[in-house]
């Protein structure tokens, strides 16, 4: 436990570092920000559109389908703004920063993740919130929706960082595997905006059993927004959020130590 608190002060102590340098041009800065937050904006924006010429999506009505929307976003947008910059892992390689991260008294990880970290993610992460908040106020809440909905989005983000640390790792073999990685961690995110009965059952047990992102919001949310399981999945799987995160990301570590241990410096 003192480890780790150890651990998240170096990470504070360099994404800080980032955050003043960012700081230095503000008016940047915050044009940066709200850009990001309407870019991605734009995704529920698509959304709402399409709901103009239907009265639901796959039995989902337009709220039902911006709470999985928001709850997902903000899932991906706490990783990508926290770990983001492990998606660089391959270009560390070539260039051989990362042997110069490797001399340095500070968890390899924890380095590369803090690395160029921006505050500008903050606005997908705004924009995400407001959609989230909106589609909220048609639920009808109780204590344990109240910790069904917490738990969802700290194990999503957990979930995406998982994902992106996992699938950057492939990078320590290929070194250029970023589109790659990439089809897995924002194709998972853009899955999850949509309910999974759009899919056919056998795309649903994968994303379940295989890249896990069902576990991001569609079972938590099912049950926050008391619906039945369309595919007739056990219902135990709307509480295992927390569960699944802890594989993933148990499971991502492990391949990062794999990957630091596979790597033999670029010779430069």
């Amino acid at each position: 436990m003192v480890e780790a608190l150890h651990h998240g002060r170096r990470y504070l102590d360099i994404a800080w570092l980032w955050i003043r340098a960012a700081w230095a041009y503000p008016a940047s800065f915050i044009m940066l920000t709200i850009g990001n937050g309407m870019i991605t904006g734009l995704d529920f924006v698509g959304l709402w559109i399409m709901f103009s010429h239907l009265d639901d999506l796959a039995g989902f009505t337009l709220p039902e389908v911006a709470f999985l929307y928001g709850a997902g976003s903000v899932g991906l947008g706490i990783a990508d703004t926290l770990i983001g910059s492990v998606e660089r892992i391959g270009t560390y390689v070539r260039t051989g920063r990362l042997d110069q991260m490797l001399t340095k008294p500070v968890p390899l990880l924890v380095q590369v993740c803090a690395d160029q970290f921006t505050l500008r993610r903050l606005g997908r992460i705004t924009q995400a919130l407001v959609v989230f908040g909106w589609a909220s106020t048609y639920v009808d809440w109780t204590p344990l929706r109240v910790l069904v909905t917490g738990s969802m989005i700290v194990s999503g983000a957990a979930v995406f960082f998982g994902l992106f640390v996992g699938f950057s790792c492939i990078q320590f073999w290929t070194t250029d595997a970023t589109e790659f990685a990439n089809a897995f961690t924002y194709g998972g995110a853009t899955v999850t905006q949509y309910p999974l009965s759009i899919f056919p059952r056998e795309v649903m047990v994968a994303l379940t059993f295989v890249i896990p992102v069902a576990f991001v919001n569609w079972y938590p949310a099912l049950f926050v927004l008391g619906r039945d399981d369309p595919f007739g999945m056990p219902a135990w799987l709307q509480f295992a959020s927390p569960l699944a995160a802890v594989v993933i990301v148990a499971s991502s570590l492990l391949v990062w130590r794999t990957g630091v241990r596979h790597y033999t410096s670029t010779g430069s």
